[in-house]
């Protein structure tokens, strides 16, 4: 495990502080599950980033327009 400092304004402290008491956490822990919260998001980012790279862009419309007209049908 590793040990990270970080500083931050003194409200936005006080309101972690807060936050973790509400929460029944630790700073500690808190700033461990918010951090992990980042770091999933960064990763599906990347993950979509990529997949819509390799996508076919007129497959992915096609399929959009079989959706809209289904849609429209059962209206």
């Amino acid at each position: 495990m590793s040990t990270l400092t970080i500083r931050l304004p003194d409200d936005t402290a006080e309101r972690l502080k807060t936050l973790a008491r509400s929460r029944k956490l630790s700073v500690n822990k808190l700033i461990e599950e918010l951090s992990i919260q980042a770091i999933t998001a960064a990763d599906v980012e990347v993950r979509f980033k990529a997949l819509a790279a390799r996508g076919d862009t007129g497959q992915a419309l096609a399929i959009l327009d079989r959706l809209d007209e289904k849609g429209t049908a059962s209206r």
